[in-house]
């Protein structure tokens, strides 16, 4: 609706991870290089965790286009409560190699098999598992010993571990020793600073054809990252929603009143807050001093886990269909 007002040649603030709209924060540069330094040492476990919303999807995308014309074969597996012997379904399913009504036995022979023939092609495999955080200690033992399989003396299976920060919780337990030993690096990727959200909004902009239509001044741009805490899932959906209001409004240079504006908006859609005289009633104690500002972060946060649990649903039952 609002692209054709201001003359965009697309949506800016899609939901869905897209590689195209990768945006280089400090954080997320210094991810991809640990990433890249994972598959410079051929083996091991490289572990990413990030809050919700973070753009560790999204950092996935980047990396295998980044690699797409090396000799990696890469699959990537979203995970649910997968017991170790539908985890590995999985993973053979994301390879492209037969998994219904198989064996355990079977689907392991299956992947070796697969990791041998590739290793005579000079070729490497890479395995990266996100949502990581949901995946039974049973499984992350099966995924350890998939590590452990070589072909003349060398490992042939690398992966990649993404989660939420509870992950790393999850490794600290005394039983992934083991596991543990096999990580070679792990970051922790934070949400954008207040002076990385412009940069950050600007560049998805410019990618659907923005030419300063609708302008921003520091003032609105301060307080949007303090009501999308940085998080850069929270920015796409709130930033989607003030350019809704900015078309049927017709602004075409945005305050902080009109992003104040957007949050009351979003919970008033809730039924939450209460207007009264004073302006913007919320119920709850405040954070930082302003409950109004965190309740909007905090309906944003209870959106994106909703979706989160809708995709691992999704994923689950495919798992289901497949065998």
């Amino acid at each position: 609706m609002y692209e054709s007002f201001y003359r965009l040649q697309g949506k800016p603030f899609r939901l869905t991870p897209d590689f195209r709209f990768f945006f280089e924060s400090q954080g997320h540069k210094r991810a991809i290089a640990y990433l890249r330094y994972g598959l410079e040492q051929r083996e091991g476990f490289i572990v990413i965790t990030g809050g919700i919303g973070t753009g560790k999807s999204t950092l996935v995308d980047m990396l295998f286009q980044m690699i797409s014309r090396q000799q990696i074969v890469a699959a990537k597996v979203v995970t649910t409560q997968l017991d170790a012997d539908d985890l590995l379904r999985m993973v053979c399913a994301s390879f492209g190699l037969p998994h219904e009504q198989m064996s355990k036995t079977a689907l392991l022979k299956s992947l070796e098999t697969f990791f041998q023939r590739k290793a005579a092609r000079n070729e490497r495999v890479l395995l990266v598992i996100d949502e990581a955080q949901n995946i039974p200690k049973s499984s992350l033992e099966e995924l350890r010993m998939l590590s452990n399989i070589q072909v003349n003396g060398v490992a042939v299976l690398q992966t990649f571990l993404l989660g939420q920060d509870e992950f790393m919780e999850i490794l600290q337990a005394p039983d992934m020793e083991q596991l543990r030993q096999r990580v070679i690096a792990t970051y922790r990727l934070r949400p954008l600073s207040p002076e990385e959200t412009p940069g950050y909004i600007e560049h998805r902009l410019r990618l659907v054809g923005w030419a300063g239509d609708p302008a921003f001044d520091q003032e609105a741009y301060a307080e949007i990252h303090a009501q999308t805490g940085g998080v850069p899932r929270r920015l796409n959906t709130f930033c989607d929603r003030l350019m809704l209001y900015g078309y049927l409004e017709e602004i075409r240079a945005f305050t902080a009143a009109h992003v104040r504006a957007v949050a009351g908006e979003l919970l008033g859609e809730m039924d939450r807050p209460q207007r009264g005289p004073g302006g913007p009633q919320v119920s709850g104690t405040a954070i930082d001093g302003d409950p109004w500002r965190n309740d909007v972060t905090g309906r944003l946060t209870a959106l994106e886990e909703r979706m989160d649990e809708l995709e691992d649903a999704l994923v689950l039952e495919r798992a289901r269909s497949r065998g």
